[in-house]
């Protein structure tokens, strides 16, 4: 369900970046347009279609925007978006700049978000994606999941350090299942499913109950023991290792 405050943000950015560089379209994807958004814990990942690319001047006034932003909001800090220009968005490689975790980079739009684009994008400003993102075929959404196990979180397993972060144990065991899920059948799914994809193969107990608790419980009142803040990266890591290799097979 989306707040005030959310309604509020995506305003302001939408304002502030007409001002910058009107978008001939702003999507939003991920949870927030398939149904499974939490505020405040959630992110808000957007697609901005732009006529052409952006100029030195638009990205510096741009990357301002999102600095306010995220000093001035609650929510702020949540708000992700990729620049595509109409140009390049036949080119599903292509990296674009890119605002998100308080950092300006680039990215590509990868199949994934070019899927959820395609699935349920919310229309936040302009035409819809369909026919003008070329959709995704499932052979390439297979081949980039595989090759974002094989090459990002597999190696991302050797290294203890990561794993006694939240983030880190979120991300890995969450985006593991919904990988499951799509190289098994062929479809997305939710966070609120991954979880329940990762019951079904038996992951720890304690470390599922640990992210649902986070996602879609209360805030929790008391500090996490270091012992089991050890215990659970370990349960975490060694569990997705030993899923991405089963997943990949013996060719992986």
């Amino acid at each position: 369900m989306e707040d005030t405050e959310v309604t509020r943000l995506l305003t302001r950015f939408a304002d502030g970046m007409s001002a910058v560089a009107p978008p001939a379209a702003l999507w939003a994807h991920g949870s927030l347009a398939l149904g499974d958004f939490r505020p405040g814990r959630s992110d808000l990942d957007l697609v901005a279609l732009t006529d052409a690319p952006l100029t030195p001047v638009q990205e510096e006034r741009l990357r301002d925007l999102h600095r306010r932003i995220v000093a001035e909001e609650p929510l702020g800090g949540s708000l992700h978006c990729t620049y595509l220009p109409l140009p390049a968005v036949a080119d599903t490689t292509r990296p674009h700049p890119t605002w998100a975790l308080g950092e300006w980079f680039e990215r590509p739009v990868t199949p994934v978000a070019r899927r959820e684009l395609e699935l349920g994008a919310r229309v936040l400003s302009g035409p819809p994606p369909a026919g003008l993102v070329p959709p995704v075929s499932d052979t390439e959404l297979v081949e980039f999941i595989r090759d974002e196990l094989r090459g990002y979180w597999l190696p991302v397993t050797a290294k203890r350090e990561l794993w006694g972060r939240d983030i880190w144990v979120d991300a890995g065991m969450l985006t593991f299942a919904r990988a499951s899920v799509t190289l098994r059948e062929g479809r997305l799914v939710t966070k609120r499913e991954a979880l329940d994809e990762l019951r079904a193969q038996g992951a720890p107990a304690g470390v599922t109950e640990d992210i649902h608790r986070r996602r879609y419980g209360p805030p929790r009142e008391m500090p996490i023991a270091d012992d089991w803040l050890v215990q659970r990266g370990e349960l975490a890591r060694e569990f997705v290792r030993q899923g991405i290799e089963r997943a990949l097979g013996p060719a992986g």
